[in-house]
């Protein structure tokens, strides 16, 4: 048996001022730092030792990472993570910046809701998730993730909400048709048990 445990970063500032965040880089809260460590808790008791440990390029996901791989004794995984753009959050283009409540007002809530959740419509000037899950994160796993997870080493991917939605559909246990029904928490490990290549569980490690 093997695992692949996927981390969305802990809450982040924007996520706190309820901003469409995307591409910007900002910070997290005490309270996602707090997630953060508290992640590394849950995969200590789970005694689930990385081989490998993948995040974006964007510093939420980096810190987060770094917090709960500490916490989890295994902080030297830190020096050696890889970081890729391709793993970043989904591109909110022009609403990048906005307050969400102001945008429903002036936008209406149908059209926000499209904007956010469609599979195939993008928001102006931004990505919809499937141009996250084609044009960048499966082809990004298929060369450098799947080939680790293949082998029967242990992954950790730190990542964001929609980069980590689109996992959900390349590792095949969501479609576009479910994945609006799979919310990643901030701070919450979601981990894959798998035995040669094919997944046998998944969990959420939560106290």
């Amino acid at each position: 048996m093997n695992y692949l445990v996927l981390l969305r970063h802990g809450q982040s500032e924007w996520n706190l001022a309820n901003k469409f965040t995307g591409f910007k880089d900002v910070n997290l809260t005490d309270k996602g730092r707090e997630e953060a460590v508290n992640a590394g808790k849950l995969l200590k008791g789970a005694g689930i030792s990385f081989d490998q440990v993948f995040s974006s390029t964007q510093i939420r996901a980096n810190d987060t990472a770094e917090l709960a791989l500490n916490e989890a004794g295994q902080g030297e995984l830190f020096e050696s993570m890889i970081r890729d753009p391709d793993l970043r959050e989904r591109d909110y283009g022009d609403l990048t910046g906005l307050d969400k409540d102001e945008t429903r007002e002036k936008y209406g809530e149908d059209q926000v809701h499209i904007w956010r959740r469609s599979y195939t419509t993008p928001p102006p000037g931004g990505e919809c998730l499937q141009d996250v899950v084609e044009n960048r994160v499966r082809p990004y796993y298929d060369a450098n993730i799947k080939p680790m997870v293949d082998e029967g080493k242990n992954i950790l991917i730190a990542a964001h909400g929609n980069s980590l939605r689109a996992m959900l559909i390349i590792l095949g246990v969501e479609t576009p048709e479910t994945i609006n029904e799979a919310e990643m928490e901030t701070g919450v490990p979601v981990v894959f048990e798998l035995e040669n290549g094919e997944i046998k569980s998944r969990k959420m490690l939560k106290d």
